[in-house]
């Protein structure tokens, strides 16, 4: 499988408008989600495992007690591409 094509500026700034709580930093995009407890948010944790095997895109993941950073970047084509913003939006649903 080659590498994915990056996406311009300009269409990751527009599809941001639709993702509220993610936000570029460089070339990945992230969101802080939080929750009641560890519990929840381990559970939520195990909720990406579908979409990110799906899609065969895995997020990068910091779980810190009640709080989770998801951040997304397509790594091996050096920044986002159309597999980041949509399991952004598989995530945020």
């Amino acid at each position: 499988m080659g590498k994915m094509p990056l996406l311009t500026d300009e269409v990751i700034a527009q599809r941001l408008t639709a993702l509220p709580g993610w936000t570029r930093d460089g070339d990945a995009i992230h969101r802080t989600f939080t929750f009641k407890g560890f519990p929840d948010a381990v559970a939520f944790v195990d909720s990406l495992v579908a979409p990110a095997e799906a899609l065969n895109h895995h997020p990068d993941v910091d779980i810190r007690y009640n709080r989770v950073i998801v951040t997304l970047s397509t790594h091996d084509s050096g920044g986002l591409t159309d597999h980041d913003l949509t399991l952004a939006a598989q995530i945020s649903r």
